[in-house]
C-alpha cells in the first residue's frame, strides 16, 4: 500500500529563505481533470493509465501527502530524504467522484479537488452533495478553482479597475460558496487554464493563498507561493516512459522571484537566469512547446533561452532539465501568455 503522512494542519509561512544547496527531496504535485475512458481526450486521463501511476508511485516507495502539507514543507526546506508527491483535480468532475476517489480512498491517499463553482451540478460535474460527502473525508481537501473558471489576467481592453473587479469577485465569491455550502476555506487556489500574471499572483498573495498553475516542476526551496508547478497528467503527458523522471524531479535551483512575469511582451521572449555551482550550460538541455529542442546562449554567467521563432498559441512553455544527482533531474518550466492569441 502507498504512504501517507499524518494529516496535519500548518499556518501558511509568510517569509521563506532561499538558501542554495545540493538536490534535496521535493513535492512533485499531479494535476488531473477527467479520469475516464469517455471524456475529451486532451484533459482526460484513462482509468488503466491513472492505476498504473498510482502503481509506479507504489513501487517507487514515494509517500503521498496533502496538498498544502506538502507545499509549506518543500518550500521549507523540510522534506526527508525522497520526494513526496501530491494529487489534484481541477473542475471537480463526476469521474473523479466514480472513479479516482474511490480507488485513492481504498489506498488511503490524500488529493485535492480544486472547484469552479458555477459548474457545480451542470452536466458531467460533481453535485454538491457530492461535494459535501467528500469534504467530511479527511483524505479529501475541497479547494478554490474560481467561480466561473475565467481566464484570470488582466486582458488589453480592461482597465486595471475592470480587470480587479472582475477578477476578485471570481476569487471572492467561490471561497465564499465554498465556505457557505461545505464550511471549508483552504488558502489553496489553481489557476484557470494555468494562466496568471504578477498583478494576479499579488491577489493570491493579499489572501494569503497558494497558487498552483499548470506549467511542470517540483516545488521546493526555490519555488514562489503564488506561481508553483504541477505536472498535468492526462494521457498526452502522463505515460509511464517519462512519469519515473516527473516523480523524481527536483526544484531548478533558481529562484521563482528572479524568472520573468510570463506575460509576453516579445515573441519569441527571452528566459534568462543565472548558471550557478547546480547548474552547469554543458548540461542543460531546454525545450519550447512545440518546437523540441531548442538552443540557448551564454553571456558571463547568464544563460538565455529563446526559441528560434515566434509562438502563436496562448500558452506555452520553454521548460530546462540538468542532471541533479542519483538519476534525477532538476526541472524548470517557464509557461508564457500570449495575451494577443483569442482566449479558449
Amino acid at each position: 500500500m502507498l504512504q501517507m503522512k499524518k494529516l496535519i494542519s500548518y499556518p501558511l509561512i509568510s517569509a521563506l529563505l532561499l538558501t542554495a544547496t545540493g538536490a534535496r527531496a521535493d513535492l512533485v504535485v499531479l494535476q488531473y481533470h477527467h479520469v475516464d475512458d469517455s471524456t475529451p481526450s486532451a484533459t482526460s486521463t484513462s482509468r488503466s493509465l491513472f492505476e498504473a501511476q498510482l502503481a509506479m508511485i507504489r513501487d517507487l516507495e514515494l509517500t503521498v501527502v496533502p496538498l498544502q502539507q506538502g507545499t509549506i514543507e518543500a518550500i521549507a526546506g523540510e522534506h526527508p530524504e525522497t520526494n513526496e508527491i501530491a494529487i489534484t483535480f481541477d473542475d471537480a468532475y463526476e469521474s473523479v467522484h466514480s472513479f479516482a476517489a474511490p480507488l485513492l480512498n481504498k489506498l488511503e491517499l490524500p488529493y485535492t479537488v480544486f472547484v469552479n463553482t458555477d459548474a457545480v451540478g451542470a452536466r458531467g460535474y460533481m453535485t454538491w452533495e457530492q461535494l459535501r460527502q467528500m469534504a467530511d473525508n479527511e483524505l479529501a481537501t475541497i479547494a478554490n478553482h474560481s467561480s466561473d473558471h475565467a481566464h484570470l489576467a488582466r486582458r488589453h481592453d480592461e482597465t486595471e479597475s475592470q480587470w480587479r473587479a472582475r477578477a476578485i469577485q471570481s476569487l471572492d465569491k467561490a471561497q465564499s460558496e465554498l465556505k457557505q455550502r461545505l464550511e471549508i476555506s483552504e488558502p489553496l487556489f489553481a489557476y484557470p487554464y494555468g494562466e496568471f500574471d504578477t498583478a494576479l499572483e499579488q491577489l493570491l498573495s493579499d489572501r494569503g493563498w497558494l497558487g498552483y498553475g499548470q506549467q511542470s516542476g517540483a516545488i521546493g526551496e526555490y519555488s514562489g507561493k503564488t506561481r508553483l508547478p504541477r505536472f498535468p497528467m492526462a494521457n498526452a503527458y502522463g505515460q509511464l516512459g517519462s512519469l519515473k523522471d516527473k516523480l523524481r524531479s527536483k526544484a531548478f535551483p533558481v529562484p521563482a522571484n528572479n524568472l520573468p512575469d510570463g506575460v509576453v511582451d516579445n515573441n519569441p521572449p527571452t528566459l534568462s537566469f543565472q548558471a550557478t555551482d547546480s547548474i552547469s550550460p554543458a548540461r542543460l538541455t531546454c525545450f519550447a512547446s512545440g518546437l523540441g529542442r531548442i538552443d540557448f546562449s551564454v553571456t558571463g554567467n547568464t544563460i538565455q533561452v529563446q526559441a528560434p521563432e515566434a509562438i502563436n498559441s496562448r500558452r506555452f512553455r520553454y521548460n530546462c532539465t540538468h542532471p541533479a544527482g542519483n538519476g534525477s533531474f532538476y526541472w524548470l518550466s517557464q509557461q508564457w501568455l500570449n495575451l494577443d492569441a483569442p482566449e479558449d
